[in-house]
């Protein structure tokens, strides 16, 4: 009895590990050039967001720029509570605005602070002609012109604004270069919560600030008990990376966006 349970849970950890069909089919589109990479990261976290939220869950959007993940967020968990954090004064003022007139109602928290591990105040390069490469220090734009101007911000510890009693199920970070500052001033509910957390760590940004993969491996995975999979790893459920991987993936340009995530039972994870 004991070795046919042993063969199922076998074969059922196999099925399970199968390519995500959503996540094959975009990477198909991506390998053919249907899809830029962007789109492919952008719909795999849609689909993370759906699989892992629950009507009431808790989500922090950091870096949320126009707020299209925090639409997503707020779709999957309707009675959701939904913090979110844009530091550039104009998309703030618009974020507001949009949020107040398209989801009356809602529970959603929008700050004009920058996540870091210290409160204050922070010099802040904001990109005027693509908001979205905006950041504490100025990133690699890779050749592109761009037009840029120093602003200060405010910022903040996440674990200063969130209480420590609320339930994080899910966390989003795009912060050009600046997440090991964000994680730094999260890892009390981090810790606390294990939630899962979608996150950008690339080469042009993260190295500008001194950042290595092994920082980022090391806080979530060696402090905070949590794996690091790619996006289309984790939809397939198989296992997290090692930190030689992640280091691999950074310094190789393999992927830019990754998922940290707590164990699941049976020896899968989530």
């Amino acid at each position: 009895m004991r070795s046919k349970f042993h063969q199922l849970a076998k074969q059922f950890k196999y099925l399970l590990r199968q390519p995500d069909q959503l996540a094959a089919t975009n990477l198909q589109q991506l390998e053919a050039g249907t899809i830029d990479k962007n789109t492919f990261y952008d719909n795999l976290t849609f689909e993370i967001i759906k699989r892992v939220l629950r009507p009431k869950s808790i989500c922090v959007d950091v870096g949320c720029n126009y707020g299209e993940i925090l639409k997503v967020m707020i779709e999957a968990a309707p009675q959701g509570k939904f913090y979110a954090f844009e530091p550039l004064p104009d998309l703030y003022k618009w974020l507001t605005e949009h949020f107040e007139h398209h989801y009356p109602g809602q529970n959603i928290h929008i700050y004009d602070v920058g996540l870091s591990d210290q409160p204050g105040k922070k010099s802040f390069n904001y990109v005027i002609d693509d908001p979205a490469l905006s950041g504490f220090t100025k990133r690699d734009y890779f050749g592109v012109a761009h037009q840029d101007q120093q602003i200060t911000v405010k910022i903040a510890r996440l674990d200063q604004i969130v209480s420590i009693a609320e339930k994080i199920d899910l966390i989003k970070i795009d912060v050009e270069g600046a997440e090991l500052e964000v994680l730094r001033g999260s890892v009390n509910i981090i810790k606390r919560w294990q939630p899962v957390i979608v996150f950008e760590h690339g080469w042009g940004a993260a190295n500008v600030y001194g950042t290595e993969p092994e920082d980022i491996y090391d806080l979530l995975c060696g402090d905070c008990g949590l794996g690091i999979s790619t996006l289309e790893n984790w939809l397939s459920n198989r296992n997290p990376m090692s930190r030689q991987d992640f280091h691999h993936q950074f310094h190789h340009g393999k992927n830019y966006f990754f998922i940290a995530h707590p164990a699941r039972k049976f020896g899968l994870w989530y």
